[in-house]
């Protein structure tokens, strides 16, 4: 009766295979917004006119997510079976059959590319660069999520890809600043480091660190120092291309500068806090403090966009304070 019990369980239904598409993940569609936002003040445009874009457009790229996410289970369902909660995903539980995943990763590739090609050439070819960097991350022999550090920033280039998917959908005829790409590139980097360094501590606290290798090849290499240490300089990355965007595209930017640097204090002291929601970024709209700094953040940019302060403009010109005992 147990045997029977326990073949039964590993039986795969519908909701299986779709929760490998991880729809509550798509959450995470929200780092389109600043490139919808930011491409709209560059390139305004009736708004009546970009309804239909911005569906297809987030369908689009919730489908094509959605693809990685099923490529990423499937293939890390050996190494999922070593971590704590993962080992819980479908691909782990159950009995999936291999034909009806790849048909289901195609459909949704299919879905994916056939709504990028009906609104741009640059739609499509950022579409592509989505999948691609799935393909790069998760598919012998690259298959960059066993590389240390390189795991990092190749699963952060989807931050500013996912700025571009915003951007062409207002405006497919030029593309973001490559300062606000560093920047966004930068701070996706800054996030995972520090969803590592929580999975880390999780992990290790609960569990042996050559158990941890097992998850993931590149835990084998790290520590938490280096993963703390390695997050705080994609931090200054980030602040290095955030200046240089705002200075040259809209000085009085700077002034929300401030509200940056507690943002990303705010998500550090998460990825702190023991069993963090780090870990699951999808979880992080329960973080209060976070999410109050984001809106407050949010209220600074719209203001600022509309406010003008002169006097700023000085940063920008070289001067020298002269003394006066220096006057002959």
């Amino acid at each position: 009766m147990q045997r029977h019990s326990s073949v039964s369980s590993r039986r795969p239904t519908v909701a299986d295979y779709l929760a490998m598409a991880r729809p509550d993940h798509w959450i995470k569609q929200i780092f389109i917004l600043p490139g919808i936002a930011l491409a709209f003040l560059h390139h305004p445009v009736p708004i009546a006119t970009l309804v239909l874009p911005l569906i297809v457009g987030l369908a689009s790229a919730a489908a094509v997510a959605s693809s990685n996410y099923v490529l990423n289970e499937w293939l890390d369902k050996q190494r999922d079976a070593f971590h704590p909660t993962k080992s819980q995903r479908p691909a782990v539980a159950k009995d999936l059959s291999p034909v009806v995943v790849k048909l289901f990763y195609l459909t949704l590739v299919a879905i994916g590319l056939g709504l990028a090609a009906s609104l741009s050439t640059l739609y499509l070819v950022t579409i592509g660069a989505f999948l691609a960097s799935a393909v790069l991350y998760n598919v012998p022999p690259l298959r960059t999520k066993d590389r240390v550090y390189v795991d990092v920033l190749s699963e952060a280039l989807n931050n500013p890809i996912r700025l571009t998917l915003g951007w062409a959908m207002v405006d497919p005829t030029t593309l973001p600043p490559s300062s606000l790409l560093g920047a966004y590139w930068m701070s996706g980097a800054f996030l995972m480091a520090i969803k590592r360094f929580a999975e880390y501590r999780t992990v290790a606290a609960t569990d042996n660190i050559e158990r941890l290798g097992l998850y993931r090849t590149s835990f084998r290499f790290y520590t938490e120092n280096s993963l703390l240490i390695s997050s705080f300089l994609y931090a200054q990355m980030a602040s290095f291309f955030l200046a240089v965007f705002l200075i040259k595209y809209r000085i009085e930017y700077l002034l929300s500068l401030p509200f940056f640097a507690a943002l990303f204090a705010s998500y550090l002291h998460v990825g702190l806090k023991h069993g963090s929601s780090a870990q699951t970024p999808e979880k992080l709209f329960r973080e209060k403090t976070l999410m109050m700094l984001v809106a407050l953040l949010t209220l600074a940019l719209a203001l600022l966009t509309w406010i003008d302060v002169p006097w700023l403009d000085q940063l920008t010109n070289p001067q020298f304070i002269q003394l006066p005992w220096g006057q002959d």
